[in-house]
């Protein structure tokens, strides 16, 4: 588990599961109102990091499976409403309460965390971004775009990337959905590897952008 701490941001980072997710939990640290985020495996866990302060959200970065596994024990111990974009919530649509849009501002108190709509992973992909910090989800991870399954998905998650998280700062931290933390600067300098190569039409997968 990984706790940081910025003015009134507290960020708690827990893996949780098999299959290596990450949950967080987003508080203000004077009011306790906080968001977690995602629901994987054992992710209710992450509740016994919330103190007295109490979730007003739960947000789902979108709709795969291993994101979702524990979203009843969520609900159930929070009494949270669950959002997520329009574009994944078919899938999830008798757990999802309300829906999530480009640019919207999610209140934690006196914190606002602006929903980034990146499709690509999913069509409902979204990251979040809180002062310097983006929760990527399985968007964007150190060393290269999250997984896809079709070549014009993998070529709209690097649109996604470079058009709308790439217009961040150099400093602004990733905590990807999965895995170990970086920075925009870092993904920027893997990217301009991957750009200068040629590739084949099929590309997608599990692409690694120094060594793809």
């Amino acid at each position: 588990m990984d706790v940081q701490e910025d003015g009134r941001l507290r960020l708690v980072k827990m893996p949780a599961g098999p299959y290596g997710n990450n949950v967080y939990l987003v508080q203000d640290r004077e009011s306790g109102d906080a968001i977690v985020v995602d629901a994987p495996p054992e992710g209710e866990k992450i509740l016994e990091t919330l103190g007295d302060g109490r979730v007003t959200k739960i947000v789902m970065t979108h709709r795969h499976p291993d994101h979702w596994m524990s979203i009843d024990a969520m609900k159930e111990a929070t009494g949270a409403p669950v959002v997520m974009h329009e574009a994944d919530r078919e899938s999830h649509a008798a757990k999802v309460d309300g829906t999530i849009s480009d640019g919207d501002e999610i209140e934690v108190g006196s914190l606002r965390v602006r929903v980034i709509h990146t499709p690509g992973h999913t069509p409902g992909s979204i990251c979040l971004l809180v002062g310097n910090r983006l929760l990527s989800a399985d968007t964007l991870f150190p060393g290269g775009p999250g997984h896809t399954t079709k070549p014009e998905d993998l070529q709209e998650v690097i649109r996604s990337i470079t058009s709308r998280l790439f217009q961040l700062e150099d400093d602004v931290v990733i905590h990807p959905g999965h895995g170990d933390d970086g920075t925009i600067g870092q993904s920027k300098h893997e990217y301009l590897t991957f750009a200068t190569k040629e590739h084949t039409p099929n590309l997608c997968g599990d692409v690694l952008c120094k060594e793809s």
